[in-house]
């Protein structure tokens, strides 16, 4: 028998390192006990013996990926399983795809349980503001499911690289002080603060959008798990708000003939309009002329995300009225698409510009901004809820996505996200305006007609 210590839950790498390894030596699954730092293995085993270089071992990416999201997960089997499928897949490449395979899919369920926490970490985790000795810090505390705090660190680094924060959680705890993250030891609920004056805007904004039929039928439970409630400040208000249910009810019933359906998100958007004409999330507000928020119907089927303001839409606090709104303004009514009836944003809210004399020239948003804006745009797509999502260029794919892509490797496919709706990658209209050779100009212009064209198709 073989004992393989890993360091962490986490050891993606340990693990690879130890299966390379085994693999190569042929050692059956049976015959390795897989444990984690200073847990007792088996008394009659002995410690694996690897070679301090992991032999060379090619597996497909999709194998690679699994892995990588299931050893997240806290089931004690999940590194058996994992060196299990390794030696069938060297074995027969394909079985990968075995979809009848039970252990494929018992690891296809771990994965997505691992990714469905990760997201609900983004999602539930509330800060709450403490001062010390150098001013104002941000402590959460969120417990997950499984093992992904380390995996979800630089998520909450670009997100909030300009605040001070602690993410504490009852397996480990992590500490950015604005350039270094560290980590510490576990900690309880107790040793985070229960209740700040931040929390009023987050109750205000939650009672704005709060939908009672949704409650009823279960498909707020689903999406929000009644054990994050006690972790999140506007779930406070739950109870009251569904003691209140039935009267607001007959109260929409009542008004439905001058509110309409969609008067809940109306005041929700509002709302997030609101705050963000007062956004300090990056330098970008001291230079810009003002916010540039999104317009358009709050139920539109379709939204369209650009890169950030120009000169003249932050003159005027609106976006693409400049020389690329007006191409894309052209380009939608070839592509039978009508701009009033789909909502347009922006990935960054201000104008970044160089200044050059008396003229402002466009520089291209860097991934901190990108990252920094990216809150308000996730909070577009909540209250919007569009069926398809046109991101215009790298920058607004990159918000949209939270990852770089490649434009050209990613345009003219639907890539599914996590609310459910479709996004679309293409050019951004500035790249059209820029090119100087009229043929090839005409030549992606009548690309650009056609991918709006084909995500609107798929309304």
């Amino acid at each position: 028998m073989r004992v393989v210590a890993l360091t962490s839950e986490d050891d993606f790498e340990g693990w690879r390192d130890a299966a390379r390894s085994l693999a190569a030596a042929r050692i059956d699954p049976s015959e390795v006990v897989w444990q984690v730092g200073d847990q007792p293995g088996d008394l009659f085993g002995d410690e694996a013996v690897l070679p301090s270089a992991a032999p060379e071992l090619r597996v497909s990416r999709r194998f690679v990926g699994l892995a990588q999201e299931a050893i997240l997960h806290s089931d004690p089997e999940r590194f058996a399983l994992l060196y299990t499928l390794l030696t069938r897949v060297i074995a027969r490449p394909g079985s990968i795809e075995d979809k009848a395979d039970p252990l494929l899919r018992r690891l296809d369920d771990m994965a997505k349980s691992v990714r469905r926490d990760i997201h609900k970490m983004r999602a539930f985790l509330r800060f709450r503001e403490v001062a010390d000795d150098s001013g104002p810090r941000f402590i959460a505390w969120f417990e997950p499911d499984h093992h992904i705090v380390h995996a979800n660190a630089r998520f909450f680094v670009d997100r909030f690289h300009t605040m001070r924060w602690s993410i504490l959680t009852p397996e480990v705890s992590l500490h950015w002080d604005g350039e270094t993250l560290t980590e510490g030891p576990g900690a309880s609920k107790a040793d985070a603060p229960q209740d700040d004056p931040v929390e009023a805007v987050w109750k205000t904004y939650y009672a704005s959008i709060f939908n009672p039929a949704r409650l009823k039928t279960g498909a707020m439970l689903k999406e929000m798990p009644r054990k994050y409630w006690k972790n999140m400040p506007e779930t406070a208000l739950v109870g009251e708000l569904i003691k209140g249910a039935r009267a607001r009810e007959l109260a929409m019933v009542e008004t439905a003939r001058t509110t309409g359906p969609g008067d809940n998100a109306t005041k929700a958007w509002a709302a997030l309009r609101d705050e963000a004409a007062a956004c300090t999330r990056c330098h970008l507000y001291k230079h810009a002329t003002q916010t540039v928020f999104g317009e358009g119907p709050v139920d539109a089927p379709l939204m369209l995300i650009g890169e950030q303001p120009g000169d003249q839409e932050d003159i005027a606090g609106r976006p693409f009225v400049g020389p690329a709104g007006q191409l894309l303004d052209d380009a939608l009514a070839q592509a039978g698409i009508d701009r009033s009836a789909a909502y347009l944003t922006n990935a960054v809210k201000h104008f970044k510009f160089e200044p050059r004399g008396k003229r402002r020239i466009h520089s291209t948003p860097d991934a901190g901004e990108i990252n920094a804006c990216r809150w308000w745009v996730e909070q577009e797509l909540l209250i919007v809820r569009p069926k398809v999502v046109i991101a215009l260029g790298a920058t607004a794919a990159r918000s949209l996505l939270g990852k770089a892509v490649t434009i050209s490797r990613e345009r003219g496919r639907a890539i599914p996200l996590d609310s459910g709706a479709e996004a679309w990658i293409t050019v951004h209209p500035s790249y059209l305006l820029r090119l100087p050779d009229p043929e090839a100009k005409a030549a992606q212009h009548a690309a650009f007609i056609a991918d709006l064209r084909t995500a609107a198709a798929r309304l």
